[in-house]
């Protein structure tokens, strides 16, 4: 198995491409699966395997001389509206608009992800980690009564994220990573009457993340991490059939930086308890403009974000010396505002469920699995920021579900 987890890893660089928006925004909180058992509580303490790569490098040090984490979650998202006045824009007749609900703007998507960690020496760690921070698919039925805000929203992320670790003594740890991310976006809707727009953009950029581990007692570790923001110039173009409407294109866009605050403690031989408590600075985000070649604004997607926090707690019972249960449940702020919220991305507070289970054969093995359900709050939409797209109003039922599972490995 150890064989087969190595040779995914190119692989894994292809396929960390795809994925779909579970955690508030357009950010991937699934970057392991043997965290989503627990809601992701205690992401930046708990260090168990070589996923904490991506949460907090410092945990590396906590980890056997080499090790390598292989995993995969789905995440299906329903998206389902529900038109209450919607009309068609001034420039193509205005009036109520014709056409259904979309149907369900969600679907599968898929996040892999793979790492790899080993030592330098006692006390100095190298490893990397290769994931998807930051996806996003909603697409509705072609003829809907929003087609001309939105049909399809596409964005899709690849980060590789080589990292170094070190023991200053036996109660800190630190560590330090650079990120190369690439960003994907596709964005459908229609212009006029018979005649879609498309935009295709995309950049890649570097970023960087740190993070600190303290054990405070036997029992009782502390972790704090820090991911940078990404800031892209993405550039690509305009496919249309409308007279003009076609050309190359450019958009600035500055992805969240996150703060992560993490504990975990032993409470007694079976029970370890965790909790995690994170800022995402998605305030950097107060719109998009789609700015043409000539230096004239194409579109302006007016999101407004607002800064974040999640908070999560979680546990894990030992049942045996090859078994561990684990449980979680965490609140989720979303960035949207309700008096922007757009059709491409109808998000809103979600609270999580999750429990997982580990199942460890040897001591150098573990397997992971993990289930969540996210309870998203029901939301209104009153999105009239273009008038060349008329006006969409109604309401959104929303949730979502996660599996996900991963082997990893020491040697």
């Amino acid at each position: 198995m150890l064989k087969t987890s190595m040779k995914l890893l190119p692989a894994l660089v292809l396929g960390g491409l795809y994925g779909t928006a579970s955690a508030s925004g357009f950010q991937l909180l699934e970057q392991n699966a043997s965290g989503l058992g627990n809601a992701y509580a205690g992401s930046a303490a708990v260090a168990e395997d070589a996923s904490t790569i991506y949460f907090n490098p410092a945990g590396m040090t906590k980890l056997q001389d080499r090790e390598v984490s292989v995993g995969l979650n789905a995440i299906r998202p329903s998206y389902k509206f529900t038109n209450n006045g919607t009309t068609n824009p001034a420039a193509f007749g205005g009036g109520a608009a014709t056409g259904g609900n979309g149907g369900d703007a969600g679907d599968w998507g898929y996040v892999p992800n793979g790492y790899m960690s080993w030592a330098l020496s006692k006390d100095l760690y190298v490893g990397v980690g290769i994931g998807a921070p930051f996806g996003l698919k909603t697409e509705y039925d072609r003829n809907w009564v929003g087609r001309y805000q939105s049909i399809k929203f596409d964005i899709k992320t690849l980060n590789i994220n080589p990292s170094v670790a070190y023991r200053l003594n036996d109660k800190v740890s630190v560590g330090f990573g650079l990120n190369w991310q690439k960003f994907d976006a596709e964005y459908v809707r229609q212009g006029a009457p018979g005649a879609l727009v498309t935009l295709n953009a995309k950049d890649s950029a570097w970023g960087w993340n740190a993070g600190a581990l303290f054990q405070l007692s036997p029992a009782t570790r502390l972790g704090v991490s820090y991911r940078s923001d990404i800031k892209y110039k993405l550039e690509g173009d305009i496919a249309t059939a409308i007279p003009g409407g076609a050309g190359n294109v450019t958009a600035d866009l500055k992805t969240p930086d996150t703060f992560i605050l993490s504990l975990t403690h032993a409470l007694n031989d079976r029970w370890d308890l965790l909790g995690d408590l994170s800022w995402t600075g998605w305030g950097k985000i107060p719109k998009l403009d789609i700015v043409r070649t000539s230096g004239a604004v194409a579109q302006t997607l007016d999101t407004d974000f607002r800064n974040t926090w999640r908070a999560a707690l979680g546990a894990t019972y030992k049942y045996s010396d090859a078994w561990k249960l684990k449980f979680g449940v965490a609140y989720d702020q979303s960035p949207v505002k309700d008096a922007e919220r757009l059709t491409s991305l109808p998000d809103n507070n979600r609270i999580w469920l999750s429990v997982g289970a580990q199942f460890a054969p040897s001591k150098t093995s573990r397997l992971d699995v993990g289930y969540a359900h996210l309870f998203v709050k029901d939301s209104q939409i009153n999105n009239s920021q273009n008038p060349l797209q008329g006006i969409v109003v109604g309401s959104y039922e929303a949730s979502a579900d996660i599996l996900g599972i991963q082997y990893s490995s020491s040697f």
